[in-house]
Parts: C-alpha cells; sequence; structure tokens
C-alpha cells in the first residue's frame, strides 16, 4: 500500500493570511536567520518542519523566549515581520483573536 505523504501548503497560501502557528514558527526562523525570507517552506514534510521548531526553539531560549530580551536589529527585524504579517492577514480578513487557522 502506498504511504501517504502530507506537505504543507506554504505559509502564502495558509488560512487566515497565515496566522498560524506554522507560518508563526516561519516567521521566527526569518528573524532568526535560519531560512531567508523568501521561503515559504511550501511543499515542506512534517520532519523538515519540526526540524525547522527545534531550531526556531534554541533561538528563542537564548533570549528567554522574549521579544524585548531580542537585540535591537532582531527585535527590529521581529517587529516588521510580525507587523507586515498583522497588515496583510488583516487586509485579507483576518481578525485579531480568531482562532479559526490554527490548525494550519
Amino acid at each position: 500500500m502506498a504511504k501517504h505523504t502530507t506537505t504543507y501548503v506554504g505559509i502564502d497560501n495558509e488560512t487566515n493570511a497565515g496566522m498560524t502557528p506554522i507560518a508563526n514558527i516561519i516567521r521566527d526562523a526569518w528573524v532568526f536567520g535560519l531560512i531567508e525570507e523568501t521561503e515559504t517552506c511550501e511543499g515542506w514534510n512534517g520532519a523538515g518542519l519540526d526540524s525547522l521548531l527545534d531550531k526556531v526553539n534554541d533561538e528563542w531560549d537564548k533570549y528567554g523566549c522574549l521579544v524585548s530580551n531580542l537585540p535591537t536589529e532582531l527585535a527590529e527585524k521581529h517587529k516588521r515581520i510580525y507587523d507586515d504579517a498583522i497588515k496583510e492577514a488583516k487586509k485579507n480578513g483576518w481578525k485579531p483573536g480568531d482562532r479559526t487557522g490554527e490548525a494550519g
């Protein structure tokens, strides 16, 4: 029997304009320079995303998991990336507190 492999749709194709936990992992990976900001992770399998999550968590651990502990350069990058994501999501109908897209 053939094994079914599910791949990720990519941050640009996410529900709620990417306001999901998986999309946040990708944005954090952009912040920390783990992947290029042009990388949407479209077509990645679960193992690839899990590996990215581990790397993102390792980076956050260095800063106590707090944006306020990031060095200025990373804090500014974080603000830009997340502000852009929130602006785009709102433009596409997402409302803060809307949790319908959390399954990613």
